[in-house]
């Protein structure tokens, strides 16, 4: 008896989107790289500065409020409100001035942010309840909160902070609307009636904000680390190096460890590409960025700066690190590049030159310096070889 195809049918396109749909959410919650992460030490910057100037707008508030008519009650409390934000907000601007330093500032500052609206929105209704949880320009703040997280390039941010808003909300409006003894508490003449339908409403609104924010988020972060990026070997480019590198010192220079920068060059290549053509040539390239990736260790960190020139960044003193990059020529030599099957195998070596900050270079252009005076004296001395300390 056959068995019904349809299902089956059906099953294939389900699991391409159930994969498509992992993967992407298994890179939206990925540890931004470099270039994202300082975008995102930037946007904590201009975030923090941003809450500063509206910090200063609110305090407008409650004058408005109170010149409109609103009860004195309500205005002081929107008053202690902004003056508690505006405090926060400069303790916030002080610490953005250093974010590399404080991984955590994004989700705290965030959390803060969101936490603000939240307090504001309790005081409000533990005063008069429909005030608290019908007061359409605080719980703009729950949205503010949600939408600066963009600025900051990162998706778990961006989540962090509105599962936290929708959480604190839910919990608010749930207590406060069980804790009215009458249906009347629920009822206000200036800012109406309380109801379930709502407050759900309003939970609706936070999670399209939300994911709004996230795919905005996640576009921005994707072109951002596809430009720190090599396009044929898919190792990390100079944008990446350039921000890679003033982070590693810092840490270098906090932990008294080391760091060697080796500047590594293939031999010849150029007879690749005339005898061979390009598109052998760029396998080749591959070929040579596929044995030293086999070969590296935790904690290194290999960038293709250009052509046939890549980097290496090591967290070691100089002998270790020569000693690594040697090892790493060596095992290039015994693995030749056939390119073709049957075909007659390139024998491709590499010659190297290494600086170790901060003897050597305060900065990532005086070690590229020194390293590329250790590598043009190893092609002097025939290529093929390390080098790591000037003759």
């Amino acid at each position: 008896m056959l068995q019904p195809t349809v299902p089956i049918a059906w099953s294939y396109p389900v699991q391409a989107f159930a994969r498509h749909i992992v993967d992407t959410l298994r890179l939206m919650f990925a540890q931004p790289d470099e270039v994202m992460l300082e975008v995102g030490s930037g946007g904590e910057l201009i975030v923090a500065r941003l809450r500063a100037v509206i910090a200063l707008m609110l305090l407008l508030l409650p004058l408005i409020n109170a010149s409109g008519g609103g009860s004195v009650r309500e205005t002081l409390i929107g008053l202690g409100g902004a003056v508690l934000v505006n405090i926060f907000a400069q303790v916030w601007l002080a610490l953005a001035h250093r974010q590399r330093r404080h991984r955590w500032l994004p989700f705290a500052s965030s959390a803060f942010d969101v936490t603000s609206a939240t307090l504001v929105l309790m005081v409000l209704s533990y005063n008069h309840l429909p005030s608290g949880l019908n007061s359409m320009v605080v719980w703009c703040g729950y949205l503010l909160a949600i939408v600066l997280t963009a600025l900051r390039g990162d998706v778990r941010v961006t989540v962090f902070a509105g599962g936290l808003a929708l959480l604190e909300y839910a919990l608010l409006a749930t207590v406060a609307i069980a804790s009215a003894s009458s249906p009347e508490q629920l009822i206000s003449a200036d800012y109406g009636a309380v109801t379930f339908g709502t407050q759900v409403q309003r939970l609706l609104l936070l999670a399209i904000t939300i994911l709004i924010t996230a795919m905005v988020t996640f576009r921005m972060q994707r072109i951002v680390e596809m430009s720190g990026t090599d396009g044929l070997t898919g190792l990390p480019n100079r944008v990446w190096l350039l921000h890679r590198v003033p982070r590693v010192m810092d840490a270098v220079h906090h932990d008294g460890s080391s760091l060697s920068l080796a500047l590594i060059d293939l031999d010849n290549f150029k007879r690749v590409n005339d005898e061979a053509g390009h598109r052998t040539g760029d396998r080749a390239l591959k070929h040579v960025v596929s044995i030293l990736r086999e070969a590296a260790e935790p904690g290194e960190s290999l960038v293709r700066i250009g052509g046939q020139e890549f980097v290496l960044l090591m967290r070691k003193p100089t002998g270790a690190a020569w000693e690594r990059v040697d090892f790493l020529r060596r095992q290039l030599l015994q693995r030749p590049f056939e390119p073709e099957r049957g075909g007659e195998p390139f024998r491709l070596s590499i010659s190297a030159g290494i600086a170790t900050y901060p003897q050597e270079g305060a900065d990532l252009s005086r070690l590229l310096r020194r390293a590329d005076q250790r590598l043009q004296e190893a092609k002097r001395d025939g290529r093929n070889r390390v080098v790591a300390r000037d003759n």
